[in-house]
């Protein structure tokens, strides 16, 4: 029996809504991405379904007619997520772990958070803000310890997590409640940005059940539909919730090569209504993102390198691509990040370096 297509509309189209379409297609799903700017009418059917590849957007024509749809997947927790206050009464209400926090309300003074909060308070606009941008230090006695002007009732402010390790879980919900997760991934940021996502390593598998659960409880509170993921700090044998993100997240990549349904697969599955089943985790798997570097063939070359490329303009600090290894000879995949870091500039060295000697042991 030949299979109803179905077609699901996504509210975004960067990299994240092209590795969704290229995922859709070998499951026969047609799946569109449109971009936030575009300011025309879509030709939407009652059965479409919609989900976004990101947490906000503009108001375009073709942004409200794909919100006001009635079969807009998660979009009541897409705005909930996006501001941090109501994501941190959301961990609160569910009393799940995470940094201490408050709004920074208009008489609130960098002394006042200091003498709740220590030494080291980090603020975090309300919404937007990732990669390290849209946030500020208050660092005691020190010139940077002042609230930038305007920033009262549009940021919140977290007690400094001396964290040992970040790490990160991702889920998958369908609507009859079923939840598939991967391996807690370990990740390395430079600069305030993802540079290296290491999955599986057994040394974390203690603490998987503790990260599915909270997960999960998130994902059920919201109803959810779809893959989420959730950030996460190691605090001694502790968890913490650092944030949510209601999509497929940067981390996640590695399932592309290191799984038999990558997170991409699974959002599409989930929310086009298609059978779940539990990814099987193939090798070791290292993701290294391209961060405002050109286009280099050398990385083609590299043994078991699988080069994901975005095709965006080049610009300091962003995401242009990434590559993906997943070997099953360890010391194969050591080789080929050695291989790999002679490519890359100063930046990277200290992150490759770190999951080199994580590999090791």
């Amino acid at each position: 029996m030949k299979p109803t297509i179905k077609r699901v509309w996504v509210l975004g189209a960067g990299q994240l809504g092209a590795m969704l379409k290229h995922a859709a297609q070998p499951l026969g799903v047609d799946l569109r991405p449109v971009d936030i700017e575009l300011d025309a009418n879509l030709p939407l059917e009652e059965d479409d379904v919609i989900t976004a590849e990101r947490e906000q957007w503009p108001s375009t024509q073709a942004t409200d007619q794909l919100a006001a749809h009635p079969n807009f997947v998660n979009q009541d927790a897409f705005g909930l997520v996006a501001d941090r206050v109501t994501q941190k009464q959301l961990l609160d209400r569910l009393s799940l772990a995470t940094a201490p926090w408050k709004l920074v309300e208009t008489n609130d003074t960098a002394a006042s958070l200091h003498a709740v909060y220590g030494a080291r308070v980090l603020l975090k606009q309300r919404s937007g803000g990732f990669d390290g941008r849209g946030q500020h230090w208050l660092v005691a006695a020190h010139d940077s310890s002042a609230i930038p002007q305007g920033w009262h009732n549009k940021v919140i402010a977290e007690q400094a997590i001396a964290f040992d390790e970040e790490m990160s879980v991702i889920g998958v919900r369908n609507r009859a409640g079923e939840c598939h997760y991967y391996p807690l991934a370990l990740n390395r940021h430079q600069d305030g940005i993802l540079t290296v996502t290491l999955a599986p390593l057994e040394r974390l598998s203690g603490l998987q059940n503790e990260a599915e659960t909270m997960l999960r409880k998130v994902m059920e509170e919201l109803n959810y539909v779809g893959v989420m993921a959730m950030e996460l700090f190691r605090v001694g044998d502790r968890l913490l919730i650092n944030e949510l993100a209601p999509r497929v997240h940067n981390s996640g990549h590695w399932t592309q090569s290191g799984a038999s349904i990558s997170q991409f697969e699974y959002h599409v599955r989930a929310t086009a209504d298609l059978p779940l089943a539990p990814a099987i985790i193939k090798h070791n798997s290292v993701m290294i993102n391209l961060i405002g570097i050109d286009y280099n063939l050398a990385w083609l070359a590299l043994p078991g390198a699988e080069v994901f490329w975005y095709g965006k303009e080049v610009r300091p600090v962003r995401k242009v691509g990434h590559i993906n290894f997943s070997m099953a000879d360890q010391a194969q995949l050591v080789s080929s990040l050695r291989q790999l870091q002679a490519t890359l500039t100063d930046w990277y060295q200290p992150a490759l370096d770190w999951a080199i000697s994580e590999l090791e042991g």
